[in-house]
């Protein structure tokens, strides 16, 4: 029986399955990695139905890149990491050219580990005003894309569902491509404030800690839309039922028995918790930034 995690990376539900090393009908990974800046980008490609079932998941592609040195306040690490970023959201932008781009800082910026979204926005160059303005010629002479952002807040602050704010602001502006940012959950402590996620299928802010709400992609906004995510935190429960499978399997207990122990353990102690690392201000900070340069270099200007 495989247990269930709580997990927005595709990459950490492919590696769930007990068959890690058989392929799964309809989904395809591959990997890469740099030895010179220690970073592994991993694709999972969801190709159909098959493989969305298999993966509760959207059909598309996920791009997931593990730096695990990004945790650390090393500047000139940030740079690559920065330009793999910006490699990956080219592929992923396709025929996309700079014609305007909207990017969407989903999250709640009173809360630190739900802060990526509005503090990237903080840190971009955002150009369509001075566009707008100064005209094409100023566009074309300074090779400026025409870059537009906002950061929404969450439905508490608002009254208002993402998608709604998001959808109104589409309507009046028209951009050609979107771009959401958002804190994601992980089911692996190793993997907070050091991996990216990018996506094709969008996102559904808040998935990662159960509380769902409209969809941002391009079937619902119209829009090519991309989405771009960094988990911040990791469930408790996943914590604490991993710690006691690894216990009760040198133990044992049969797997139906650890199933039931964890499931009731999970169930009265943990459950809705979720736990950040105690220095998740200046990880934030780091990160932002890190994909603020990344999403300025691919759009911003060129």
């Amino acid at each position: 029986m495989r247990r269930r995690i709580r997990t927005d990376l595709a990459l950490e539900v492919r590696e769930s399955f007990p068959e890690d090393d058989v392929e799964i009908k309809g989904v395809v990974l591959t990997e890469e990695y740099d030895e010179k800046n220690k970073i592994k980008v991993s694709t999972v490609e969801i190709k159909d139905d098959r493989g969305s079932r298999a993966m509760q998941k959207p059909k598309g592609i996920y791009i997931t890149i593990e730096a695990p040195s990004l945790a650390e306040s090393d500047e000139d690490y940030h740079k690559p990491v920065s330009d793999e970023i910006a490699k990956q959201l080219r592929k992923l932008a396709k025929e996309y050219n700079n014609e305007g781009v909207l990017i969407a800082g989903l999250g709640n910026r009173e809360v630190t580990p739900d802060a990526l979204g509005p503090q990237v926005v903080d840190n971009l160059f955002i150009t369509r005003h001075l566009i707008r303005e100064f005209g094409d010629s100023f566009k074309e002479k300074n090779r400026l894309g025409s870059v537009s952002a906002i950061s929404p807040g969450v439905m508490a602050q608002t009254g208002m569902e993402t998608q709604e704010i998001i959808k109104g602001i589409v309507e009046r502006t028209k951009p050609k491509l979107i771009i959401v940012i958002d804190a994601l959950a992980s089911r692996s402590v190793s993997r907070l404030n050091t991996t990216i996620q990018l996506s094709d299928t969008g996102i559904s802010p808040g998935s990662g800690i159960g509380n769902n709400r409209q969809a941002l992609n391009e079937e619902t906004l119209g829009v090519r839309t991309i989405a771009l995510g960094v988990p911040t935190v990791v469930d408790a429960a996943t914590i604490v039922a991993d710690t006691l499978e690894k216990y009760m399997e040198g133990g044992g207990f049969s797997e139906d028995e650890i199933f039931k122990f964890i499931s009731e353990v999970n169930g009265s102690q943990v459950e809705n918790m979720f736990v950040t690392p105690k220095n998740i201000d200046e990880s934030i900070d780091r990160i932002s930034f890190t994909i603020s340069e990344a999403l300025n270099s691919c759009f911003a200007q060129h």
